[in-house]
């Protein structure tokens, strides 16, 4: 399925971790022309603005054991998953910018619940399959992934009402080069399909391309989970946890021109430009570069 209607879907979103600023990443994207970008590639291309985010009163943090801010991203998941749904019952294809990466608890609740077997390319230096337990940090941002296959809170795991989203063996991380020991183990225990910065040294993106598409071509639709800081900090500077070493700005278009040859993405989520951080607007900038070649932009 491959839609020329799309719906954006802001969600200026920072609760899932502690560096202010990845909430304006929705408004960077859309200044760095995302809507004209889709629209010169003939797509019918409808704003629905953005997500309301409730504030702690004062930006108290508002802890629950170790999950910083649980009550506000769990209402925030909960309007997001609604939009999102909505969006798929309108037969468009979902695009949603963020905010940090919490989001994709929502994000994946909204899609999940349209397919027996979505499957998820998780492009990110980082694995976001820690759980209160696990986190060093009790950063949301990095547990969407976990809960979203069933691990952790039942607050988390349950958005929508319904637990899990996906199943471990239709997830492709690209991209890893930070992963905490909890992380790790999970990956192992589950048998997630991880390619990290060493198997996409070693075997070139094309191939890890290849056989992402090859890996998911049993799934009835498959989500791009797109973190900024799976590029290389020198691409994309304004990231809130970057990591040297990462994927390349080429690479990470020939990533995106391969998966939209393949026409296999259904849905698609960017996230964590943070604006603050960033360099004239350069990352939300390769956002949408990114974004227009997963959409089928070429150069002749």
């Amino acid at each position: 399925m491959w839609l020329k209607d799309i719906s954006v879907i802001g969600v200026p979103m920072d609760l899932g971790q502690m560096r202010r600023g990845v909430d304006m990443g929705p408004s960077a994207i859309r200044y760095a022309g995302i809507i004209e970008r889709l629209e010169n590639l003939n797509y019918q291309v409808e704003d629905l603005g953005d997500i309301e985010i409730a504030r702690p009163e004062k930006q108290r943090i508002e802890n629950e054991g170790n999950l910083k801010n649980l009550s506000g991203v769990l209402e925030a998941s909960e309007k997001l998953s609604e939009s999102v749904s909505s969006v798929i019952d309108n037969k468009k294809f979902p695009l949603i910018l963020g905010g940090d990466h919490s989001i994709a608890i929502g994000t994946l609740a909204g899609v999940s619940k349209h397919y027996e077997n979505l499957g998820v390319i998780w492009y990110d230096a980082h694995g976001d399959l820690n759980t209160e337990d696990t986190s060093p940090s009790g950063n949301i941002h990095g547990m969407p992934l976990a809960a979203s296959i069933g691990i952790g809170h039942d607050a988390l795991t349950n958005v929508s009402g319904y637990t899990p989203k996906v199943k471990p063996e239709n997830i492709v991380i690209i991209g890893a080069r930070s992963l905490d020991e909890g992380e790790r183990e999970l990956i192992k225990e589950k048998g997630i399909k991880v390619y990290t910065m060493h198997e996409v040294d070693r075997l070139g993106m094309t191939k890890v391309m290849e056989e992402t598409i090859e890996y998911l071509k049993h799934t009835d639709g498959v989500h791009l989970s797109l973190d900024l800081d799976g590029l290389d900090p020198h691409d994309a500077p304004g990231v809130g946890t970057p990591v040297l070493g990462g994927i390349s700005y080429r690479e990470s278009h020939l990533a995106m021109e391969m998966l939209a040859e393949a026409e296999i993405i259904t849905s698609a989520e960017f996230v964590e430009v943070n604006p603050i951080l960033d360099e004239k607007n350069k990352t939300a900038t390769v956002a949408v570069a990114l974004m227009g070649s997963l959409f089928g932009e070429k150069l002749l």
